[in-house]
């Protein structure tokens, strides 16, 4: 399982994506809700919730693309009950809950492709 925004996709998303997928057998990606990519970053994203699912759905890498919870945004983890989960190199957002229901060696933190170069807030 990973979490992300993936609002403007680059290939540093691939490679995580990509990375992710090699640590199990499927993938699931929650996708953040547009009112909390707000709340997180201050701004909206350029590409809305749905065109975010859609245009990370026909990348082909996750088997699942799904949006994240409008409340308690762990729930999808406590319910998928995933055998790992994956992390940004930068991922900060929620990273203290999830190790709170979650044993910390199923928690993966994926190396950055080139962070200088891609990286969404550039």
């Amino acid at each position: 399982m990973a979490f992300g925004t993936f609002d403007l996709l680059h290939p540093g998303h691939e490679y995580f994506l990509r990375e992710a997928k090699g640590l199990g057998d499927t993938l699931t990606v929650i996708i953040a809700r547009d009112e909390t990519v707000e709340k997180l970053k201050g701004e909206s994203p350029v590409f809305g919730q749905k065109v975010r699912v859609l245009n990370l759905a026909r990348l082909g890498i996750a088997e699942r693309v799904l949006l994240g919870s409008t409340g308690d945004k762990m729930q999808v983890v406590v319910d998928a009950r995933p055998d790992i989960v994956c992390l940004g190199y930068d991922q900060t957002a929620f990273v203290d809950q999830l190790e709170k229901i979650i044993d910390a060696n199923k928690i993966v933190r994926i190396k950055s492709l080139e962070p200088k170069k891609y990286k969404s807030s550039q």
